[in-house]
């Protein structure tokens, strides 16, 4: 990919500090095996460059168009998907999910107690789309010791092999809300009911809906719910940091199961794709909603989205429950499928009105409408709040800018 940092507003040596960074930090020590960052400004790349092994084991190094698992950033095209359906008057954003899922008619809150014990009550108000699109209906990701996650697992609420977004959704309607829908926040398996729903009301499975309405209009021709084999040899590794702080394999790429279909089509976190994808996608977020002539949402539908939904103006320290996110709380609002930076005093972080997300394998991505700028950064390295890479490659990138 060409790039051209002074077209794109930048000091190329200042800019050219992110090579210094990550190859002392992270690449010469062995802290991740390999990486890639893209960074481009009015549209224009200003950098693109790969770093060390997309599969050390095999001295494989970094490809440009190596295909990455992308875990959570999968969350924002689910979200788009979504509220493309709501573009087309199917719902509003306070009607009740249950229109669609009718197991969840009658869901109850956590209250008290566990198992056998456990006290609920009716809901003041029904799940909502709202709620859904922005972690404030009450679900988890059922991975602690609360009550309401052991009812996760006795209900066997998962996504792994055989399990369906329909039987998924059955199940999750069955468990008791951790929350009052809209009090709170919590990174749940929302954004998978959010799947769930663009296939219940478009009629179309997910990766065909996403396929037609924002993959090929989009031209993004390696993003994906699985590898295919003509492909298999630019997937990356995924690694695991040890307690004695090295490396460990825990998805080799010649038999991870991101080489077959998956039965369960996760929309919170299933897609795998390249930088080159991504970069599709943000540029038509940063253009509002239109890239080459393919308008995938509208500008408008776009602002909402990127508009913090919490409520009263609060940002996540005041209303998020759990440590486990993509982001931090302080100074940090959420929107319909992105966070949203509101305060960037109170983040200690540059980019104030910038909207981002992450994946667990430590990839990032974020959109900044004022300084009209896309940041996207690839590794393959669990889990992801080992390292600030969001907050370094801000501090370099945004101070390069002349």
């Amino acid at each position: 990919m060409e790039t051209s940092p002074r077209s794109a507003g930048f000091s190329p040596a200042r800019l050219d500090r992110i090579t210094a960074h990550l190859e002392r930090h992270y690449i010469e020590p062995g802290k991740i095996a390999g990486c890639q960052l893209l960074v481009a400004r009015h549209g224009i790349p200003a950098y693109f460059r790969s770093f060390g092994f997309m599969d050390r084991e095999r001295r494989r190094p970094m490809r440009d168009d190596t295909i990455f698992r992308i875990y959570s950033m999968t969350k924002p095209i689910t979200s788009v998907a979504l509220m493309q359906l709501f573009e087309e008057a199917r719902f509003m954003l306070n009607d009740p999910v249950a229109r669609y899922l009718p197991s969840w008619e009658h869901q109850r809150v956590w209250v008290s107690g566990d198992g056998d014990e456990m006290e609920t009550k009716a809901p003041n108000r029904p799940v909502s789309f709202r709620h859904v699109l922005s972690h404030t209906a009450g679900l988890t990701y059922g991975a602690t010791n609360h009550p309401v996650d052991k009812a996760y697992r006795r209900l066997g609420i998962q996504r792994g092999p055989g399990e369906t977004l329909d039987t998924f959704v059955e199940k999750l309607g069955r468990a008791p809300l951790r929350y009052e829908p809209g009090e709170r926040w919590m990174y749940s398996f929302a954004t998978d009911v959010c799947g769930a729903l663009v296939e219940r009301i478009s009629g179309r499975r997910l990766d065909a809906y996403f396929r037609e309405r924002i993959f090929e209009p989009l031209g993004m021709t390696d993003t994906a719910f699985f590898v295919p084999p003509e492909k298999q040899e630019r997937f990356a590794a995924n690694y695991q940091r040890q307690p004695d702080k090295t490396l460990k394999l825990i998805d080799d790429p010649e038999t991870s199961s991101y080489l077959r279909e998956p039965s369960f089509l996760s929309g919170g976190g299933g897609l795998v794709g390249t930088t080159r994808d991504y970069l599709r996608f943000c540029e038509m977020l940063r253009r509002g909603g239109e890239l080459d002539g393919a308008r995938i949402i509208s500008s408008r539908t776009l602002e909402l989205m990127t508009r913090s939904h919490l409520p009263g103006g609060q940002d996540l320290t005041s209303l998020a429950i759990g440590a486990f996110s993509e982001t931090a709380n302080e100074g940090v609002g959420f929107g319909l499928g992105f966070a949203v930076t509101l305060d960037a005093a109170r983040a200690g972080t540059l980019g104030e009105g910038d909207y981002y997300w992450g994946g667990a394998a430590s990839t990032i991505f974020w959109v900044d409408p004022r300084e009209d700028l896309v940041c996207i950064f690839m590794t393959q390295l669990m889990p992801s709040g080992t390292f600030n890479f969001r907050g370094q490659l801000k501090n370099l990138i945004y101070s390069a800018i002349d």
